[in-house]
């Protein structure tokens, strides 16, 4: 029989989240123990801790390759790696480097490289919370512990939609031409829990697919509204609560070019979320723990069999006591780091005078290196306030645009003001600088979410390209490699950065086929 990757989503996770690898087996959701596990939302909620657990755990979505393939921050990290603003100083170990130089392509047909990786995970993630999504109604439980259960599968989903959106197609809406494309083909849409016999969906139209995220999220918004009095949250960083969903749906708006969208959306986090801006003591202690007042969501590992071992974000990335880190030290753009002021804390977190690797990292290390901890994290609140001033702006509400650039930057730079600031015009590259207001957001946006956030999202949205030179610190290895390849990636509207579909969903789904594939 094929190996069908869609036929995945059979599938769902029923262990309760511990610390051995079992939580990560599946069981056919036929099973009498999965049908009875989401009869309460006391129990399902084991279902929802699996899927988490699963979104920073290597090892289970594909058959090789596994140190870099270990979830939300591993694939967060390739985007950076496939952009402009960090920059691996040699191959080091091979993890992460096809990212940077654009060899991941042509190895779809592996199921131990990025296609592959990317489309399992994401759609064994699908597959778990639909089966959640589709015992909602019946499921036992108060109102607030229900919605608490379902909001957050619904969010999942719309979080996975999107991740595979930016990898599988092109941005749905370039800012810098104000053009469009929802009719290009993007992903499978699933939404109902399956069984084996349930055979493989069509790809869908970008509009199709961001109108199912905007659905979900919208949905999980309204869920978790509700679930304020549950007893199920713990106030755990590692789900997804109101103001998370909140952060998701700004990032798809700003997909989108939903100005509006993404300015409520996360004007209403910094407003009612309780979180607070990060201070110089939050921003420069290794950017590794959940704790800090400005961490909206993360993963919490925080015992050593929780690790991934060298299979972890800050083996990476810490480019003093990270292995891999070491031997691949991870730098900033000089463009970038000289639009630094001389007076913002941020500069601390890289060293433009290392003599061995100029312009190295410092801003993320281990909690504890000897038992490989450290927290994840996936979103902060000050992502939240780069993106409603960037709204704002582009809404012409100048007033709140300055105003929320200078709350910000208040924590980061004395010397800043957004006071007399204007402007829209953005260059053709990521590097033509104009010098207005909206650039000046975006700066920042990326000097702060440096190596966390999947710089790539945003460039793609902007419709801007990327002008990689020796100059900056890129090395010519690595732009050797991209021109062999024929690679181009000045031009906004490339290929190269859509993944191809994995040879296995081809070979095995009869509504996608070759001629489907992506350039």
């Amino acid at each position: 029989m094929k190996k069908a990757i869609y036929l995945i989503i059979a599938l769902i996770g029923l262990s309760a989240p511990s610390c051995s690898d079992s939580m990560l087996d599946f069981s056919p959701t036929d099973s009498g123990s999965g049908k009875e596990l989401l009869k309460s939302a006391s129990t399902a909620i084991t279902s929802v801790n699996g899927v988490y657990r699963s979104m920073w755990t290597a090892g289970w979505s594909t058959t090789a390759n596994t140190h870099q393939c270990f979830g939300i921050a591993a694939y967060n990290l390739a985007l950076d790696c496939m952009a402009d603003d960090l920059i691996m100083q040699s191959q080091g170990n091979g993890w992460f480097w096809g990212d940077h130089c654009y060899n991941v392509k042509s190895n779809y047909t592996s199921s131990a490289f990025r296609s592959y990786d990317v489309w399992y995970a994401n759609y064994k993630w699908i597959a778990n919370v639909n089966y959640i999504i589709d015992a909602e109604p019946e499921m036992a439980g108060t109102e607030a512990d229900v919605a608490y259960v379902a909001g957050q599968a619904y969010a999942i989903r719309a979080l996975c939609y999107l991740n595979l959106a930016t990898w599988f197609s092109r941005a749905p809406y370039n800012s810098l031409t104000g053009a469009s494309r929802w009719n290009e083909p993007c992903v499978p849409v699933y939404t109902t829990g399956t069984s084996i016999d349930t055979g493989g969906q069509p790809r869908e139209s970008l509009r199709t697919v961001y109108g199912r995220i905007d659905q979900d999220i919208d949905r999980a918004i309204e869920l978790l509204e509700k679930a304020g009095e549950t007893t199920l949250a713990e106030n755990n960083k590692s789900h997804i609560n109101l103001y998370v969903a909140l952060g998701i749906k700004s990032r798809a708006c700003l997909a989108e070019g939903d100005w509006d969208g993404a300015f409520k959306a996360a004007k209403r986090v910094i407003d009612e979320g309780g979180y607070a801006v990060g201070t110089k003591s939050d921003l420069t202690s290794g950017m590794n723990s959940l704790d800090k007042q400005n961490v909206m969501w993360g993963a919490g590992i925080q015992v050593a069999d929780q690790a991934g071992g060298y299979a972890g974000f800050f083996t990476h990335m810490d480019n003093k006591e990270g292995a891999y880190a070491k031997s691949a030290p991870k730098l900033i753009s000089k463009q970038l780091y000289n639009r630094i002021s001389a007076t913002d804390i941020r500069r601390d977190w890289w060293d433009p005078s290392d003599k061995e690797s100029p312009y190295v990292s410092k801003k993320f290390s281990f909690a504890n290196v000897a038992s490989f901890l450290g927290d994840y994290i996936y979103m902060r609140v000050e992502e939240m306030y780069f993106t409603a001033a960037e709204a704002a702006l582009r809404l012409d509400d100048l007033k709140s645009a300055r105003e929320l650039m200078n709350t910000v930057m208040a924590e980061r730079d004395p010397g800043y003001s957004a006071n007399n600031r204007s402007g829209t015009l953005l260059g053709a590259t990521t590097t033509t600088w104009t010098g207005s207001f909206l650039e000046n957001i975006l700066t920042h946006r990326r000097i702060e979410l440096w190596g966390e956030y999947g710089r790539l999202f945003d460039v793609r949205r902007l419709g801007q390209g990327i002008d990689r030179r020796t100059d900056d610190g890129f090395s010519e290895e690595c732009i050797s490699m991209m021109n062999r390849r024929n690679v181009n990636i000045t031009k906004a509207d490339t290929y190269d950065w859509v993944l191809t579909i994995p040879k296995a969903e081809l070979d095995a789904n009869p509504n996608i086929n070759e001629e489907d594939q992506n350039p």
